[in-house]
C-alpha cells in the first residue's frame, strides 16, 4: 500500500496530499472506476453534487469494505444551493447519495455574480456545526471573495480549490493561501488535455530523466510544491501510475523549469464570469 503523505489544514485536521478526482466521470462508470482507485490506495476522493455522480462514489467506498476513519471524502454545494435552507438540504442529499453520515471537506463549488458567496459559506459552517462536514472551505474563489468571507464568518476557509498546473500556476491565490493558512488544491492539475502540456520540453526531458510519465511528472510537481492534487483517469493503469509519485523527486532545476512554464494559461472557466 502507497504510503501518501499528509497536510495539515488550519483546523488542525491532517488531508492526504494525493487524491482521485471523479469529474466528468460518468455516473454508470463511477462505482467502478472508484473501486479501481480505492484497490489501488487511494483514501482521498473528491466528488461535488454537480458531477452526478456522487451515488457511485458511494457505492464503491460501500462495496471496499475500507474504515470510514481511513477514508477523506470531498464533496460540493453547487451554485443554485447557496441560500441558507437550501445549503442545509443539500449536504443531506449528498450525505444520502454517497450513504455516509459525514463528509470530510465540503465546498462552495463556485462564487457566483449573485455575491452570495459570504452566505453560502456561513452556511457551511453551520453544517460543520452540526457534524455533517468535519471541515470546510471553498473553490475557485478570488482574493477579494475570500477577503470577504474571513471578515464575515468565524473560520477561515481550510481550503480554497483552484484551477493549477504549470501553465497556470496562480501565484498571487498560492501567496495569499499561505499568509492566510488556506491550503490549495489543484483541480485540472494536468491540464484537461487542453494543451500540450506533455510536450513541453521541461516536463518530458525530467520524465527521461526519472523513468516516469509526463503525467507522474507534473503530479510530483504538484506535490512538491506543496499542493493537494487529485488527477482523475477511467484507465486502471493510469490510475495506479498516477499514484506511483513517491518513488522520484525532482531536482530543483526541474522544479525550476517546470515552474518558467507558468503564462497565465486558464484552461477553464474564470471565477468573475460564472453565473
Amino acid at each position: 500500500m502507497t504510503t501518501v503523505p499528509t497536510l495539515t489544514l488550519n483546523d488542525g485536521r491532517s488531508i492526504p496530499q494525493l487524491g482521485f478526482g471523479v469529474f466528468l466521470v460518468d455516473p454508470d462508470e463511477t462505482e467502478r472506476i472508484v473501486s479501481d482507485a480505492l484497490e489501488a490506495g487511494y483514501r482521498h476522493i473528491d466528488t461535488a453534487a454537480i458531477y452526478r455522480n456522487e451515488q457511485g462514489v458511494g457505492a464503491a467506498i460501500a462495496k471496499s469494505g475500507i474504515p470510514r476513519d481511513e477514508l477523506w471524502i470531498t464533496t460540493k454545494l453547487w451554485n443554485d444551493s447557496h441560500a441558507t435552507a437550501k445549503a442545509h438540504a443539500a449536504i443531506d442529499a449528498s450525505l444520502e447519495k454517497l450513504g455516509l453520515d459525514y463528509v470530510d471537506l465540503y465546498l462552495t463549488h463556485w462564487p457566483t455574480r449573485r455575491g452570495d458567496h459570504v452566505e453560502a459559506y456561513l452556511a457551511l459552517e453551520e453544517i460543520k456545526a452540526a457534524g455533517k462536514a468535519r471541515s470546510i472551505g471553498v473553490s475557485n474563489h478570488t482574493i477579494g471573495q475570500l477577503d470577504e468571507i474571513i471578515a464575515a464568518a468565524s473560520s477561515v476557509p481550510v481550503i480554497n480549490q483552484i484551477e493549477l498546473h504549470p501553465a497556470f500556476a496562480q501565484r498571487e491565490l498560492r501567496a495569499y493561501g499561505a499568509e492566510h493558512g488556506i491550503a490549495i488544491e489543484s483541480w485540472g492539475p494536468l491540464g484537461q488535455g487542453k494543451y500540450d502540456l506533455f510536450g513541453e520540453r521541461a516536463i518530458s526531458s525530467a520524465a527521461e530523466a526519472h523513468g516516469v510519465s509526463p503525467a507522474q511528472v507534473v503530479i510530483r510537481w504538484h506535490l512538491q510544491s506543496g499542493l493537494i492534487v487529485f488527477p482523475k483517469s477511467n484507465s486502471r493503469e493510469r490510475i495506479a501510475q498516477n499514484l506511483d509519485v513517491f518513488g522520484f523527486e525532482l531536482t530543483p532545476d526541474e522544479m525550476a523549469a517546470i515552474d518558467a512554464l507558468d503564462r497565465g494559461q486558464r484552461v477553464g472557466g474564470d471565477p468573475l464570469e460564472v453565473n
